[in-house]
């Protein structure tokens, strides 16, 4: 008794250990988003003047427009196309199904530089010249197969019969589709969606390349005012970006959730 005592309280431990090595530096940078000093590492009181700088600088709302804009594009592009490739997948069987599976998650598990580092090169030879029409695409590219994994995981569980139902009492194919098929799983295409503009509001890396000189995301912003120096100013702008992915990631956890109970 007293032994497993001792292994609980070590897990414990261990346990708080990793969520503070986790957490801890995001707590200390939206603490000091409200710090009235210029340097971080004096506090000098609290402060909101950061924040109204950031509402008041055109540059940073002319990036938060331009990745608003780039994200909910890109989102429903490859929601579309996602949710119609993972109907497909689930209740056609064609050669090279297997192939075209295993396809799907390569954009996962590629490093993010080499995606943007390939896809630079094929807009080049492509002769697009970078700017919001690339970033889109980009962004449409690594998010499919996020959509098409959520996707598939509602369809794995759908009870085909009732698509059969529908038939019989002289539904056609797309009636079926969008009366039986659609409302099932919705709550996973919500998901689907939800990951893919919270991976496009995040992304840095394939955005560098593809952007372009004249087109510039939030994320890249940060990045550029970081390489002068880390500021309240940044923190307080990182800590927006960071309320922003954490609202959209819940909602889509909430919908994960959901989606496992049905």
């Amino acid at each position: 008794m007293k032994r497993n005592k001792v292994k609980k309280s070590i897990l414990a431990s261990y346990s708080f250990l990793i969520y503070l090595v986790l957490y801890a530096p995001i707590i200390i940078l939206i603490v000091y988003s409200f710090n009235d000093s210029k340097v971080n590492a004096v506090w000098k009181g609290f402060t909101m003047k950061w924040y109204y700088q950031l509402a008041s600088d055109g540059d940073i709302l002319i990036a938060l427009k331009n990745s608003l804009l780039v994200a909910f594009a890109s989102t429903l592009i490859s929601t579309t196309i996602g949710t119609l490739a993972a109907v497909g997948m689930y209740k056609y069987k064609f050669k090279g199904k297997t192939a075209l599976d295993g396809l799907l998650y390569v954009p996962i598990i590629i490093p993010e530089i080499v995606m943007g580092i390939s896809l630079l090169v094929f807009f080049s030879q492509a002769k697009i010249t970078l700017g919001i029409i690339t970033l889109i695409l980009a962004h449409v590219t690594f998010s499919i197969s996020y959509v098409v994994v959520v996707v598939r995981a509602k369809l794995s569980g759908f009870d085909s019969s009732l698509e059969d139902a529908a038939m019989d009492l002289y539904a056609n194919e797309f009636q079926t589709f969008s009366k039986i098929t659609l409302p099932i799983i919705l709550p996973g295409i919500a998901a689907g969606a939800l990951m893919a503009i919270t991976l496009s509001l995040d992304d840095v890396i394939i955005s560098f390349f593809v952007s372009g000189p004249s087109y510039e995301t939030l994320p890249l912003k940060i990045y550029s005012m970081v390489r002068v120096g880390v500021t309240p100013e940044i923190n307080a702008l990182s800590t927006v970006m960071i309320v922003i992915t954490l609202s959209v990631a819940i909602i889509s956890e909430l919908l994960q959730l959901k989606l496992n109970k049905n």
